[in-house]
């Protein structure tokens, strides 16, 4: 166990939360992985918790608090610091950030997919402005579960992470779970949530974003079909669309994407 230091001063985080009955994702403390902190604080209300400057999600078990961090692809290896702010005034926990070597993927894609004209340049740096605003939603609700059943079923195509290579040119890496399934597959939401924005996008084709709590989004993307609105609170396993290869696709299929403190993060770490 660890114990907080006084303001100012820094405590490294050796060892893993305790095993806890509320549903934890599991730790994997790399690069688009997710780490797990058991924080100190008392009271009724979530401390605040902070990391690289966004929020953290912070869940209540029993009388005590659990911070769950989102850590970023772009992470470098080694240290991150962490700031809580609670009932024992402002503390300050760093954590090891350990090495993942992600595989490299080659796909061809149409060329204009790939080197964008200007009118297409403009519109994909529009859309980045409306994903942002889409992940930087917070409600101070509690997701009701981070295990999170994926939202459709059929083998994963492509996995979390892997470095993109189009049309031979390398590209970001994939921040999402691609999950094969035939066009017109329902896709479920697999948690309560509120809809934050749905639309057609360059890259992602028809897409849907869901609020999930205290900076959980989920994102669903190469949709056929959308079947919610922004602003509609849906249950877990409510259709809200259907699986296609709108946008960049080489075939049907969903991606399905989940931000946590603004940083894409591996889905099958919240899979049950």
């Amino acid at each position: 166990m660890h114990a907080f230091l006084p303001s100012g001063m820094l405590l490294m985080v050796l060892s893993a939360a305790p095993a806890l009955s509320f549903d934890l994702p599991h730790e994997n403390v790399v690069p688009g992985g997710v780490k797990i902190l058991r924080l100190e604080s008392g009271g009724t209300s979530p401390p605040y918790v902070e990391t690289d400057g966004h929020r953290a999600l912070v869940a209540q078990e029993g009388e005590a608090w659990v911070a769950v961090i989102g850590i970023p692809l772009s992470a470098p290896l080694g240290p991150q610091r962490v700031i809580v702010r609670g009932t024992k005034g402002r503390q300050e926990l760093e954590f090891l950030v350990g090495n993942k070597q992600y595989a490299s993927q080659s796909l061809k894609v149409a060329p204009r997919q790939v080197n964008l004209s200007a009118a297409d340049l403009a519109r994909v740096n529009q859309e980045k402005i409306r994903i942002e605003h889409a992940l930087s939603h917070w409600t101070d609700l509690p997701p009701d579960s981070l295990h999170l059943p994926p939202p459709v079923p059929g083998p994963r195509s492509s996995s979390f992470g892997s470095r993109r290579i189009f049309n031979g040119e390398s590209r970001n890496p994939h921040s999402g779970m691609d999950i094969a399934a035939p066009s017109g597959t329902p896709v479920l939401s697999p948690i309560a949530g509120t809809v934050v924005d749905t639309g057609e996008f360059f890259f992602n084709g028809n897409a849907v974003f869901i609020d999930h709590g205290r900076g959980l989004i989920s994102m669903y993307c190469h949709l056929s079909a959308i079947d919610v609105k922004p602003g509609e609170r849906v249950a877990a396993g409510t259709r809200i669309g259907a699986v296609g290869m709108t946008g960049r696709a080489t075939g049907p299929h969903l991606h399905w994407g989940l931000n946590l403190n603004r940083a894409w993060v591996d889905p099958e770490l919240f899979l049950p």
